[in-house]
């Protein structure tokens, strides 16, 4: 089968491009999107079940499509959960309200175009056709594509170090993919617990213990020791920023951006003064300027950021507050046991200190690898065709302004595109869904544009 556009991967990026196909292809065009994911859309985000988890963006940026901005809050009122734009909603209901978007663009038939959803893994690929790339399916099957957009996400970092030492009965009790939730029934209420790194997963998973009935203490630890903050509850107007008049230095930026903060009310409104001219900043980085900003701001730059429900972070202080989770910042060195408890030993920072955390449970929350093309066998396939290049800071692969991969010696006989994570190194800020839904709605529009110019 030779398909018009084929989408890889089943996760939020891949259902963003897909809706946007249904509603801009016309009948006669056929989509494959392949993936094995049960979970299609939802991803690991968005499947969880607990009501505690929370969207870190108002659910007034939170439509699917962008042209339909108010969708996500109407969907919200039309299921019983009258929210307001600027509150912030639970991310199954997101889940649910992924899933039901797309049931709806497909219950229109008359009109539509033909979308098949293969259940498989494209496990390699190869230019059989002139004007197409084909894939081989891990079911054994193979299509072929003119148009092919790679939304593949990343999985869990795993552990700083190796825990091959921990005997099988302890081996249970590190917990390295924290969203499989069925952990926390194992979990005493005087369990002692430590959890690796200290980003939002961290968060997600101290409010799920409590939910589950744990009252022991929660160590955290992480190399800063720096934990997210906290969104306001009466949001402060952006600062309007011209991107144009700020330097192309981080040691510029960060001089530019603390006096700004020094002059307004909530620092609140610089960053989100920041938020539409994000990904015109980092372009206009060097690579060396960016390298900089991965080593010495990134910690910084995600806790100002990426921000938690202000109700949710409410409850995490108190619980940071009362002495219930304690944060530690080092580098872990080992994991090792001890009269039938975990250890893990760590280097304090800014010294040879080695000190040590004790504990029946290890979770790790270091939170995503980066995208890249190690983590993919598709995509180190098409790494040695060179159909595709690794971005020269991991941060995912080559594209253009336009997301169409570049940077491959080879031409595809397909238009490549890729969205989502695997675009950071030209976006920096394309892990959100309100960067990714524009995102989508532009590679397709693309892909509709040189549709009909080969029409013509």
């Amino acid at each position: 089968m030779i398909y018009d556009v084929i989408v890889v991967g089943s996760g939020f990026s891949a259902i963003a491009v897909t809706c946007n196909l249904i509603e801009q292809l016309p009948a006669s065009a056929k989509i494959a999107v392949v993936g094995d994911d049960p979970g299609f859309g939802r991803g690991t985000a968005y499947r969880t079940e607990l009501y505690l988890h929370r969207l870190n963006v108002p659910a007034g940026r939170m439509s699917l499509l962008p042209h339909h901005p108010d969708d996500f809050v109407d969907w919200l009122k039309s299921n019983g959960r009258p929210l307001q734009a600027g509150d912030f909603a639970s991310r199954s209901d997101y889940g649910l309200y992924v899933r039901d978007t797309l049931a709806r663009l497909l219950r229109k038939r008359e009109g539509r175009c033909r979308v098949d959803f293969i259940k498989a893994k494209a496990a390699g690929c190869v230019e059989r056709y002139t004007s197409t790339l084909a894939f081989h399916l891990g079911n054994g099957d193979e299509i072929a594509g003119k148009n092919v957009v790679l939304c593949l996400g990343v999985g869990n970092a795993n552990l700083p170090v190796d825990p091959a030492g921990v005997p099988p009965f302890l081996r249970s009790r590190i917990v390295e993919n924290p969203w499989r939730l069925s952990w926390l029934r194992r979990v005493a209420p005087s369990d002692a617990v430590c959890i690796l790194g200290s980003g939002l997963t961290m968060i997600d998973q101290v409010l799920a213990l409590r939910a589950h009935g744990h009252r022991g203490r929660i160590d955290v630890l992480s190399r800063r020791g720096l934990a997210p903050l906290g969104h306001a509850r009466t949001p402060p107007a952006p600062l309007p920023i011209d991107v144009h008049a700020l330097p192309a230095t981080i040691s510029g930026l960060l001089k530019i951006l603390r006096g700004k903060s020094r002059e307004v009310t909530d620092w609140r409104s610089v960053m989100d003064g920041l938020r539409p001219v994000t990904q015109a900043l980092w372009q206009r980085l060097s690579s060396e300027e960016r390298a900089r900003f991965l080593r010495h701001a990134l910690p910084w730059w995600n806790i100002h950021r990426h921000r938690v429900a202000p109700d949710v972070f409410a409850g995490f202080e108190k619980l940071v507050s009362d002495g219930t989770v304690r944060f530690h910042a080092g580098f872990l060195k080992s994991v090792a046991t001890d009269e039938g408890r975990l250890v893990a030993g760590y280097r304090v920072r800014a010294n040879r200190e080695i000190a040590e955390i004790r504990a029946d449970w290890l979770v790790n929350c270091t939170g995503m690898e980066r995208a890249g093309i190690s983590h993919s066998p598709l995509l180190k396939e098409m790494s040695r065709f060179q159909l595709i290049a690794p971005d020269p800071l991991g941060l995912g692969i080559q594209v253009g302004a336009a997301s169409e991969v570049t940077g491959s010696s080879r031409v595809s006989p397909a238009r490549l595109f890729a969205v989502g994570a695997l675009t950071a190194g030209q976006f920096w800020e394309i892990t959100a869904v309100p960067d990714i839904r524009v995102q989508a709605k532009a590679v397709v529009e693309e892909i509709v544009k040189g549709r009909s110019n080969s029409d013509t």
